[in-house]
C-alpha cells in the first residue's frame, strides 16, 4: 500500500486538531501536494535552511515544525527575499510542510505537557483553561514533589533546558508551585498569580513584565525555543507510533534563533 503525504497530514490533524489554533495562528498542511507518495519525515521547530537541507540529505520529503513557516499573508513568492528563496526551495525539491503549533500549545499533553513532565511537576492543570474543556487551554501549573530553593528550581531549568542563563526578577523563597508556559507567554502573568504559584516560568518576557511580579512570584524568562524544544519529540513519537516503517527523525541542524555568549 502507498502512503501519501495527505495520509500523514490528516494523521496529524487527528492528533493534534488544528481546530484548536488560536484565531491568529496558521497550523496544519501548509506547503506540497498531498498526493505525494511519503518517504519520511523531519521533525523541527523551525523550518529553516539548514533544516530543508537535512531532509534533502535524508531522504524525506515531510518536514513537521511546530512554528509555521508560512504565518501571515503572503503576497509574494520571488527570490528576492529569504521566505520567498525558501518556498521556492521546498517546492523545487518536492518537501511538504506541517505545522502544529498554538494547537499543540493548547493541548494537556502537549507543548507544556511535555515541559511540566521535564521539570518533574505532579498534579499539573491548564493554567488557563478553555470555556468548553479544562483540557485544553494556554499554559500550565503543577507542583515540585519536594519544595526547592528558588535558586535551586532556576538551576533544574538550565540543566533540563539547556541554557546556560536565565533571567529572573521577584520571589526569592521555597518554591512549591509552579506555573508554564512555552514560548511567549507574558500574557498569563496574572493566572500565574492568581493559581498560587510560587513561580512562573515563560519566555519573551520585556523589561516591564518583571514589574508585574511581586514578591509572592519568582518570574523567569527560559528562552523561546528552550521552552518548546520539546515539542519535537510530541510530534516524533506521534508520527512513528502510526508508521512505524517509514523513518522519522528529530533536525539535528536545527538550534535556536537565539545564541548566548
Amino acid at each position: 500500500m502507498v502512503i501519501k503525504i495527505k495520509d500523514i497530514t490528516k494523521y496529524l490533524d487527528e492528533c493534534f486538531h488544528p481546530e484548536y489554533q488560536e484565531e491568529y495562528d496558521n497550523s496544519g498542511f501548509l506547503l506540497g501536494d498531498g498526493e505525494t507518495e511519503y518517504r519520511g519525515a523531519l521533525v523541527a521547530l523551525d523550518v529553516t535552511d539548514a533544516v530543508v537541507d537535512e531532509a534533502l540529505d535524508e531522504g524525506l520529503n515531510l518536514i513537521v515544525s511546530h512554528h509555521p513557516m508560512i504565518f501571515s499573508g503572503v503576497k509574494r513568492i520571488t527570490d528576492r527575499n529569504a521566505s520567498g528563496r525558501l518556498i521556492i526551495k521546498l517546492l523545487r525539491s518536492g518537501i511538504a510542510v506541517y505545522a502544529a503549533h498554538t494547537n499543540l500549545d493548547n493541548l494537556k499533553e502537549g507543548v507544556n505537557g511535555i515541559l511540566a513532565e521535564r521539570l518533574g511537576l505532579s498534579n499539573c492543570r491548564i493554567l488557563k483553561p478553555f470555556v468548553t474543556s479544562s483540557d485544553l487551554g494556554a499554559g500550565m501549573v503543577g507542583e515540585l514533589a519536594e519544595p526547592l530553593a528558588w535558586d535551586a528550581l532556576l538551576q533544574r531549568v538550565k540543566s533540563v533546558c539547556g541554557l546556560p542563563t536565565v533571567r529572573f526578577a521577584g520571589h526569592q523563597g521555597e518554591v512549591r508551585r509552579v506555573a508554564i508556559c512555552g514560548g511567549s507567554g507574558a500574557f498569563l502573568i496574572e493566572e500565574a498569580l492568581a493559581a498560587g504559584a510560587d513561580a512562573y516560568l515563560t519566555a519573551d518576557l520585556k523589561y516591564h513584565d518583571f514589574q508585574r511580579c511581586t514578591d509572592r512570584l519568582l518570574l523567569a524568562d527560559i528562552g523561546h525555543y528552550e521552552s518548546e524544544q520539546f515539542a519535537k519529540e510530541i510530534i516524533s513519537r506521534a508520527i512513528s507510533k502510526k508508521f512505524s516503517n517509514f523513518a522519522v527523525r528529530i533536525a539535528k541542524r536545527q538550534q535556536s534563533l537565539v545564541s548566548y555568549i
